[in-house]
């Protein structure tokens, strides 16, 4: 991705483990990585900037 602005994820999940493992392999690929636990504050981050992906935990 050298010369190009990071892609940004958002991931959402109910599992602290989850989204720290997710959080470090994104980040290793070079990705700019928002974790979130509650949805109120998925929904905030998600209207407030522009992502490239939504990772989340439907079930």
């Amino acid at each position: 991705m050298s010369g190009h602005a990071k892609q940004r994820v958002l991931v959402i999940d109910d599992d602290k483990d989850i989204l720290d493992l997710l959080e470090y392999n994104l980040e290793k690929e070079g990705y700019k990585v928002k974790t979130v636990y509650d949805s109120r504050e998925a929904l905030k981050y998600a209207l407030e900037f522009k992502l490239d992906l939504v990772l989340l935990d439907i079930t």
